[in-house]
């Protein structure tokens, strides 16, 4: 047995590091100056931002891209309020954060100390659990359970109060046990049989592989399940890349034809939200396969909804031994459809237009981007470009706010990326609208050494609301941005750089620059505000 002795910080911090948590994302705050003492003194590293969101959504990111707790430390009252939507990003998201809050003294509760307030009430509802530790010598006993919380299938945030007397006292011969492992579930054999059964007897299945095959750990295993039973694979959310995009069986463009012409779909590891048109894709069975008994969708019935490890349960799929239909048929007819939807795609990718279209900024950056680049998404049609138009070559490269639409997240994913990734590219694709939301935190990645690409697509509108709002009733509000804003001169005042670029040939250039330029860099395009992205989903 180990024993450890320290303030509350020391005990807190010593819990989550059993974890692997190895940075704490913060703004400076004296509620939790012991968590920061104990860092200092333990080599952990400390990123400092502008905005406790961005604090929150580097957290996440860290937590999505390396599988284990990220760290946001936030003083208590306006600290804490301020990371909510940063929590909410990381429940919708399924993201193992853990949040620690800065909490006015217990002894003098209810006398009017600086920034009291209860912060649970206002947590409860975007976390797995929320919780005040009392007690100094709880501390490290408690947190590590937290963490653990935050692991355990479906993940998801936890928030931690500490008041000011818990965390600044010190604790003699504390119990500092190794990280307990993480639980894994089996899900019912006759539930993962019905699955399989249904795939293999299909004629024409689809698979489409979301952000917990990631999260999961379950990537070699999708791809070996998809290639026992010759099923072709569309991906979402961090389940993009699972498939490289030259793999037979990895499919983008013909979603059309697949989900409206498939007898058995598997919606592996993703739920059947607004992004799947709520699980109704007409005649077809549909196999829902989560990672928790929590997951499973109630406002539908699927024909088998196996939960649990999805390891184990592709693994029962890729060794399934009974009978497997013929795919290879409906194989290339899919592969038809992908081809000519990509040829029709060339001229937009290569578009001369003037006004730039977003569409060539992505021709651009598929020529420039590693296969290994992290890409980021904050936007709303600028975004969707990217999601129609870059294809990740590895899984666990694209992040994006996910099915909660919270932007703001680019500057916090970024500096997250950044850590875990201190040499590949990193590449945020903003929307004009979205950097109003977190550009300050440019000075955070400046002041320490977070070089990133910015790319914002500049169309002066909020193009999301602006276009569709003239569709239903003939004219649009409060969806007018300044157009032609600088935003490079304000990455260049905050001690970065930049440059606006007015014509699609000036583009490449641009992108070489930027991603050699070594600082965090904006190009800041200005493109088309009357180029409209084709949205079909149904958000409601």
């Amino acid at each position: 047995m180990t024993l450890i002795d320290g303030h509350g910080g020391d005990l807190a911090l010593a819990a989550l590091r059993s974890f692997g948590v190895a940075e704490m994302f913060t703004l400076s705050g004296g509620h939790v100056f012991p968590l920061y003492d104990a860092a200092k003194k333990a080599g952990v590293r400390i990123v400092d931002v502008r905005h406790e969101q961005s604090a929150v959504f580097a957290a996440e990111a860290v937590a999505k891209l390396q599988r284990r707790p990220g760290l946001a430390v936030l003083t208590a009252g306006p600290g804490v309020t301020n990371g909510v939507s940063g929590l909410t990003s990381a429940m919708f998201n399924g993201a193992p954060i853990v949040v620690l809050g800065g909490r006015a003294p217990q002894f003098r509760w209810g006398s009017g100390s600086l920034q009291e307030m209860d912060h649970l009430p206002i947590v409860r509802a975007v976390t797995k659990h929320a919780e005040t530790i009392f007690s100094t010598d709880e501390v490290y006993a408690r947190l590590q359970a937290a963490a653990l919380t935050a692991l355990t299938p479906h993940r998801g945030p936890v928030f931690v109060d500490l008041p000011l007397e818990v965390v600044f006292s010190t604790a003699d011969g504390i119990d500092a046990a190794d990280a307990p492992a993480v639980p894994s579930s089996e899900a019912d054999p006759e539930e993962v049989q019905r699955a399989v059964s249904l795939l293999g007897a299909a004629e024409r299945p689809v698979i489409i592989a979301g952000s917990d095959v990631w999260t999961g750990d379950a990537t070699a295993a999708l791809r070996e399940a998809a290639e026992a039973l010759r099923i072709p694979v569309f991906a979402n959310g961090m389940g993009r890349g699972t498939l490289p995009p030259d793999h037979p069986l990895a499919f983008a463009r013909a979603r059309k034809a697949a989900f409206g012409g498939a007898d058995v779909i598997a919606v592996i590891g993703t739920p059947l939200d607004f992004r799947l048109n709520f699980g109704d894709f007409g005649s077809a069975q549909v196999v829902h396969v989560t990672d928790a008994p929590s997951q499973k969708a109630s406002h539908v019935s699927p024909a088998a909804a196996p939960a649990g490890d999805l390891r184990l349960i592709l693994s029962a799929f890729a060794s399934y031994s009974g009978l497997v239909a013929d795919h290879e048929p409906w194989i290339a007819t899919l592969r038809d459809a992908e081809n000519l939807a990509k040829a029709k795609e060339t001229a937009a990718l290569e578009a001369d237009a003037d006004p730039i279209k977003p569409s060539r900024v992505y021709g651009e950056l598929r020529k420039v981007l590693a296969d290994d680049a992290v890409t980021i998404g904050d936007g709303g049609d600028f975004v969707s470009y990217a999601g129609k138009y870059l294809e990740p070559a590895r899984p666990g490269t694209w992040l994006d706010p996910g099915p909660y639409g919270c932007l703001g997240t680019g500057m916090g994913y970024a500096m997250g990326a950044r850590i875990t990734y201190p040499s590949r590219q990193i590449c945020v694709l903003m929307g004009d609208g979205a950097a109003g939301f977190s550009l300050m935190d440019v000075e955070s990645l400046v002041r320490q050494d977070l070089p990133v690409v910015i790319v914002v697509g500049n169309n002066g509108i909020w193009g999301l609301e602006k276009h569709p709002m003239r569709n239903m009733y003939g004219y649009d509000v409060a969806a007018d941005l300044q157009p032609g804003l600088r935003y490079d001169d304000v990455v260049k005042a905050l001690g970065g750089a930049g440059e606006t670029v007015e014509k699609p040939g000036d583009l490449a250039g641009a992108l070489t620059r930027a991603f050699d330029a070594g600082v965090p860099y904006l190009v800041n395009v200005l493109t088309d505000p009357e180029d409209a992205y084709p949205r079909s989903s149904v958000l409601a």
